[in-house]
């Protein structure tokens, strides 16, 4: 399923990102790659802001649907 549809707390984990070749690029350098586990936690005006890597990053719907989990 799309991240997008993740609700907040429960973690998962990366099984694969869609989308163009610069649209993969940008999320791997954010840290969304294949086996990375990702949770959400809000979800503000259709953002998602989602720890990945030790990190929190707030990313839009459109780029959460390519991030299948």
């Amino acid at each position: 399923m799309p991240l997008s549809m993740m609700k907040a707390g429960e973690p998962g984990t990366i099984k694969k990102v869609g989308g163009r070749e610069e649209t993969r690029k940008f999320l791997a350098d954010l840290g969304f790659v294949a086996g990375s586990v990702v949770t959400v936690v809000s979800e503000l005006g259709g953002n998602l802001i989602v720890n990945v890597k030790e990190s929190r990053v707030a990313i839009g719907r459109d780029m959460a649907n390519k991030i299948f989990v």
